[in-house]
């Protein structure tokens, strides 16, 4: 049986690079976002998840899904899925790692490998678009 963790994330893009996010304890870099919860739609995880681990306001009018991506769940049990809708949206605030953050990086296409397996479609599919380089 196969397990999957139904997630967010936020696709922030500065000078053709993409943020990252690195939780305490982890060893990759994650895409921001999160868990979805009981009952929450996309929107309100997004905006929950990035004010969660940024500190910013996400503002729903203007977010826009770039994509759905499913891949094998980076340090669970063989079997786990996660899948992640990606939205870009404009923000509120001063971008700053919270308390369950390690450090936030802005990561390039050579930081790939870097991420978990979910996020490396998205920066295919970016660099595809010429949007990460």
């Amino acid at each position: 049986m196969t397990a999957l963790i139904d997630t967010v994330a936020w696709v922030h893009l500065e000078d053709a690079k993409i943020l990252g996010a690195r939780s305490k304890g982890k060893d990759v870099f994650y895409i921001p976002g999160g868990k979805r919860a009981p009952g929450e739609s996309d929107l309100e995880t997004l905006t929950r998840e990035v004010r969660e681990e940024l500190t910013v306001e996400i503002d729903p009018a203007t977010a826009r899904h770039v994509g759905t991506y499913t891949a094998a769940a980076h340090g669970h049990p063989a079997g786990t899925l996660v899948r992640m809708a990606c939205y870009t949206a404009d923000y509120r605030g001063t971008l700053t790692a919270s308390s369950e953050i390690e450090e936030i990086a802005w990561l390039a296409l050579a930081d790939r490998e870097r991420t978990a397996p979910v996020d490396h479609a998205v920066f295919d599919d970016l660099a595809r678009a010429g949007r990460l380089r």
